[in-house]
């Protein structure tokens, strides 16, 4: 009897061993598959964000070093040479433009320049408070008569300037330009600064870029001058500034470079007028948002600061076994 017993004894312990075993083999199975799906379930929701952002990466790498960057001349036939870069002061983001560079170069523009260039984009009106006063605007457009609208009879009559008018053109059209100039057509130089590469350094070193005589080797077509800063280094605009050829108001020396520094900030102020009120405006809006990031900061903290500064305890209950542990146990001699 004691023998079948323990027979049955080690076959039901044999049994639940198996049966252990079987379970845990399951269960390690279940979860190995369970992982394997997961980890493929992480994979394919991972895999759009990354590829959307090696993508987007990509992008950006392309963009800049399509775009970002230096652009220099390669030949003087392709693109002249690579203008030199100066420090205009106007260019800076916390400087102005010098307004009596800018009366000094509309004088040369006036007296030197608008003979062949037009400034067709610029009316008297923007002159007031930045280069004239309100009566030499006046002035200076009386000078220049304008079309009326036509009269009953359909006859157009001439009336002097206004400050709503815009500054003449030295040549009725086109074609009378390229006629006065051998077939060149003077540009406008309303937006000439925006309009070329280099912007001021190119204007400035064209002007001054003249020599004296064409380098050893140098073709020159007829009826073109050599300036290394023009494309193919042949230009049909002649060498135009020379020491004292006008007279500075205000006295200041007329050197060839001077005049040509204070026609090319003239043109640039023409070409972006309204450079010295966005350059305030970003002084404003910087102001009023360091204010404002300033308050923000400070409501953060107030907001915050208990809640960040608190300390929590946890105090866990106690239990009623410990609590009759922890009673006096009752005297056995009373």
């Amino acid at each position: 009897m004691l023998a079948r017993s323990a027979l049955r004894s080690a076959r039901s312990v044999g049994a639940a061993a198996r049966n252990a075993a079987s379970k845990t083999a399951s269960r390690s199975a279940s979860t190995s598959s369970s992982t394997a799906e997961g980890a493929a379930s992480s994979w394919k929701t991972n895999a759009l964000p990354a590829g959307a952002t090696a993508f987007a990466v990509g992008t950006v790498a392309w963009y800049c070093h399509l775009y970002g960057r230096n652009v220099d001349a390669m030949t003087p036939a392709e693109e002249g040479l690579h203008p030199t870069q100066y420090p205009w002061e106007h260019a800076k983001w916390y400087k102005t433009f010098d307004h009596q560079s800018l009366r000094r170069g509309f004088q040369v523009y006036r007296e030197v320049c608008a003979s062949c260039h037009s400034l067709a984009r610029v009316p008297y009106r923007t002159l007031v408070g930045t280069i004239m006063t309100v009566d030499e605007a006046k002035a200076l457009a009386e000078e220049n008569e304008y079309d009326t609208e036509p009269n009953d009879e359909g006859e157009i009559e001439k009336r002097p300037g206004k400050l709503s008018d815009y500054l003449p053109s030295p040549y009725k059209n086109d074609e009378a330009a390229r006629a006065a100039n051998n077939g060149a057509l003077p540009p406008d130089l309303s937006l000439i600064v925006k309009a070329r590469h280099g912007g001021c350094d190119y204007i400035f070193s064209l002007l001054t870029g003249y020599p004296e005589e064409p380098p050893a080797g140098a073709v020159v077509q007829e009826g073109l001058n050599f300036n290394p800063y023009f494309p193919g280094t042949g230009i049909a605009m002649a060498r135009v500034l020379y020491d004292d050829l006008v007279e500075y108001e205000d006295g200041t020396k007329a050197t060839s470079s001077q005049m040509a520094k204070d026609v090319v900030e003239f043109l640039n102020w023409a070409a972006e007028p309204e450079m010295d009120d966005r350059k305030l405006m970003g002084w404003k809006v910087l102001a009023v948002t360091s204010v404002l990031f300033a308050i923000s900061v400070w409501v953060k903290r107030y907001k915050w600061a208990p809640i960040k500064s608190r300390k929590v305890v946890y105090n866990p209950p106690i239990q009623s076994s410990n609590i009759l542990s922890k009673l006096p146990k009752p005297d056995k001699k009373s």
